[in-house]
């Protein structure tokens, strides 16, 4: 009997949208470089891995690359199919420990509805080549835990993005986050989000990314809860609601794959 393995796209209603992310419920633990090798060859986003604990999980993300401190998309497609498969029942909160603290993801409606730590940006000067990378002029440029933030003069610009790649790969950070307000119906906020020092060059929904943008975007717009629209080509939907220093994220996910590791 090999490893069973997911992939689900998370933040989207349909099957071909959204984020993909891996997920692998393993019996016991197995070492760092097999699951960094585990996510080389699923060559997503994220893969996630989890082990039962008594209280609930232990949850780690690896990129094709590098293994990552906290990922939104990979921990809402681990929830899902926790309930899905019946591991937890629709009334069990999922509880995941991770090197962000403890997250943890309840059902609601149609929505998974996270709770991750906020990780707002504070005002910088953007680093040398990163604008130039972009192609943009700024409106505001911040630093999180994570990543920079940038916020443009309009949707059209954060839609129209081809940055140099190369360029930000350079860069000493995560992650890049462009963002615009969008006159949009249903939507408070745009995004983007490149991390090719990461291993992803454009990633397609990054929950994680709205840790910074909700606490940035409830600032200038006055409310706690809003809609963003990670408008990357496949494209997904974030629900945010900021209370204190947490931040809460919901979206929709749908299984894709499940296949089985019969070698490894």
């Amino acid at each position: 009997m090999g490893q069973k393995i997911y992939q689900v796209d998370s933040f989207t209603d349909r099957p071909f949208a959204g984020n993909p992310a891996g997920v692998c419920i393993l019996p016991e633990a197995r070492s760092e470089k097999w699951m960094q090798d585990v996510a080389r060859e699923m060559n997503l986003a994220e893969t996630a891995f989890l082990v039962k604990q008594n209280d609930g999980y232990n949850l780690r993300w690896f990129t094709p690359a590098i293994e990552v401190d906290l990922c939104g998309h990979a921990t809402l497609a681990s929830a899902h199919i926790l309930w899905e498969t019946g591991q937890l029942s629709p009334k069990d909160e999922a509880r995941f420990h991770t090197k962000s603290g403890l997250l943890s993801a309840n059902q609601n409606g149609k929505l998974i509805e996270m709770n991750f730590p906020a990780t707002p940006a504070t005002a910088v000067d953007a680093p040398p080549g990163l604008l130039q990378a972009l192609d943009v002029k700024a409106k505001y440029a911040g630093k999180s835990k994570f990543d920079y933030l940038i916020e443009v003069e309009s949707e059209d610009v954060v839609r129209s993005l081809n940055p140099d790649i190369g360029q930000i790969k350079t860069l000493p950070v995560r992650g890049i986050i462009v963002t615009a307000k969008t006159k949009s119906d249903g939507f408070d906020f745009v995004s983007r989000f490149f991390a090719p020092a990461a291993g992803v060059y454009e990633d397609p929904v990054t929950g994680s990314a709205h840790c910074t943008l909700a606490p940035f975007w409830a600032e200038r717009l006055g409310k706690k809860e809003l809609v963003g629209y990670q408008a990357s080509s496949r494209g997904g939907v974030v629900q945010v609601r900021v209370e204190g220093d947490r931040v809460f994220l919901g979206g929709q996910a749908v299984t894709v794959l499940a296949c089985e590791l019969v070698n490894g």
